[in-house]
């Protein structure tokens, strides 16, 4: 009977795992010494070896040796009858469970119940337990006590993809092993080295494009070498497995395409990168993997620009390496950055959507338009100098047609000295007007002292007393002010203890009597500070809107709007 390659090539001893060299290393010399934990805790991600390695120190601890005198080893046998009955799952004092289907207390009570027992044939009772973050609550308390004062005869070992939904009072308790991801180009030898062992040639390419799929996860990447070995295996039992069928077993782009895909974006031609990757999508690309290589891509040239020396990257060919040094010599990080926000967020959208090939193709376009924008800094330094203005994201010109995007930059803009440009939740710049021609501040007097009513205000700032400062700021309008007597026509309801209150901390911070006196039926009222305010702002935005800098950025941001800045402090 066929046996899949996952489960034929399993590796039967710590010298079989790859890629966790912390672990047997540190395992051996525990071993060696006698230094051997009553619980152990591996947590990696799926098909990585954490139940393989629960069962290779299953095996360790309980082997015999071949004369059947040897002591706990790293390295077992394989041949005494504790080694073969572990390898065959029918060691009676090995107990494998599934969390997943025993997740209640009642479970772990029949499990506390067992562990009084000494081991049958084996030298200790070992209980492994996969999945342990399924266990319920109830179930990892009733556990706990017996986990931490085990007999001296009970091993346990938990295996789990979820660490962190597992009680720190569990972890606590054990001896925790983070198996890693294995390397790609690790992973890749090794498939070659199965596929050699099954008498199969498998090209580096292939080879490499499986490790990668996989995402350094040993099991998957023998599943996919299986599948590979299917697809391409003739009714005469001959195998050719080629990259190009590899690469449409798993959905995958070609990446020397989806290097000119990129290529095209960067220089703004939507219209050919539409193309392209209609392409692509009718060979087969699915559109998932192909933004995932666009992320990837987009981080490689990146690391390119900012740190040459980090360019070596075992993803790519030495031919794709190449092709990614020319792209990135002309590219700015301004323009890459933008572009990594503009993929994942597409990423997030292409996850949500019904419509992935409609969805990725609106993603190239955004990022299309978006390469034709200049960066913030060129806008700043054009408006500056009175130059033209800067037409692209990059080094190179974008191709005829393509036109800013006013809705694609979310940056932060500083327009010469008296303005600053946000981004809105709607995605559109706004101009923000600071201190201008039109507005000017007041120096507030001494604290000690009140001269007018502006002093009041600023002491109540000063003093931070918020409640009392937004009824003097917006719901009084001054009538009347001598030193000691303030008259005001009230706009809004007010409280009848707040002119009280007002009078008492005025009386406490200049050391004058103070009259507040409300006069509802006054005509000759100043506007309140609000309304003052409110005048100054609409005087600074048309002073703004009719400066020549403001208006040479509303021509490169046409949907941008002019708000207004209204100082903290009260103006006149």
């Amino acid at each position: 009977m066929y046996r899949v390659l996952a489960r034929k090539y399993r590796p039967q001893t710590f010298a079989d795992l790859i890629g966790q060299e912390v672990l047997v290393r540190t395992l051996t010399n525990a071993f060696a010494s006698g230094r051997i934990a009553h619980a152990f805790l591996l947590t990696g991600i799926r098909g990585i070896g954490k139940t393989t390695t629960a069962r290779i120190i299953a095996r360790g601890l309980n082997c015999t040796g071949a004369d059947g005198n040897g002591e706990a080893t790293t390295t077992p046998c394989g041949v005494c009858a504790n080694c073969i009955a572990i390898a065959e799952d029918r060691h009676v004092d090995v107990i494998e469970m599934d969390a997943a289907s025993n997740t209640g207390v009642d479970n772990m009570r029949d499990l506390i119940d067992s562990v009084r027992y000494a081991p049958t044939n084996a030298r200790y009772k070992v209980y492994i337990i996969d999945e342990v973050h399924m266990l319920s609550k109830s179930a990892f308390n009733a556990i706990l006590k017996t986990l931490e004062e085990p007999p001296p005869h009970v091993k346990f070992i938990f295996a789990t993809t979820e660490i962190r939904k597992i009680p720190v009072t569990i972890i606590s308790r054990c001896q925790r092993f983070d198996l890693k991801r294995v390397e790609m180009d690790e992973l890749s030898t090794h498939l070659v080295n199965v596929a050699k062992r099954e008498e199969i040639t498998l090209p580096e390419d292939c080879a490499t494009l499986i490790a990668a799929a996989a995402e350094g996860s040993v099991r998957d990447s023998l599943s996919l070498l299986d599948r590979a070995i299917a697809m391409h295996t003739d009714a005469a039992g001959t195998v050719d497995i080629k990259a190009e069928s590899v690469r449409d077993m798993l959905g995958l782009a070609d990446k020397t395409q989806t290097f000119r895909l990129m290529e095209l974006i960067f220089n703004g031609k939507t219209d050919e990168a539409l193309t392209a990757a209609q392409t692509l999508h009718h060979q087969g690309a699915d559109s998932a993997m192909l933004l995932s290589d666009m992320l990837d891509i987009t981080h490689y040239l990146t690391r390119i620009v900012v740190a040459p020396a980090l360019s070596v990257n075992l993803n790519y060919s030495p031919a794709e390496q190449a092709l990614a040094k020319d792209m990135a010599a002309s590219l700015s990080i301004p323009a890459l950055t933008r572009a990594w926000q503009i993929l994942t967020k597409g990423a997030d959208e292409l996850r949500h959507s019904n419509h992935a090939s409609a969805t990725l193709e609106m993603i190239l376009v955004r990022l299309g338009y978006a390469s034709a924008l200049p960066a913030p800094a060129e806008i700043v330094r054009a408006l500056q100098q009175g130059s033209a203005m800067p037409t692209g994201g990059s080094t190179r010109p974008p191709s005829a047609g393509a036109a800013p995007s006013s809705s694609a930059s979310a940056s932060t803009h500083a327009i010469g000295t008296s303005s600053a440009a946000q981004s809105t939740p709607t995605g559109s710049t706004v101009m923000q007007l600071g201190n201008t021609a039109a507005a000017t501040k007041i120096e507030p007097q001494p604290l000690a002292e009140a001269h007018s009513f502006l002093d009041v205000v600023q002491l109540f700032e000063t003093h931070r007393e918020p409640i009392l400062l937004s009824h003097l700021m917006n719901d009084m309008r001054l009538v009347h002010f001598a030193v000691g007597r303030i008259e005001v026509k009230p706009t809004a309801h007010i409280a009848p203890d707040v002119p009280a209150r007002l009078a008492r901390h005025l009386r406490e911070w200049t050391g004058e009597s103070w009259n507040i006196i409300l006069s509802p039926h006054a005509e000759q009222a100043e506007p309140s500070i609000r309304e003052q305010r409110a005048a100054i702002a609409k005087q600074a935005r048309d002073y703004a809107t009719s400066h020549p800098k403001i208006q040479a950025a509303l021509e490169v941001f046409p949907d941008a709007t002019v708000i207004d800045f209204i100082p903290n402090k009260p103006t006149n």
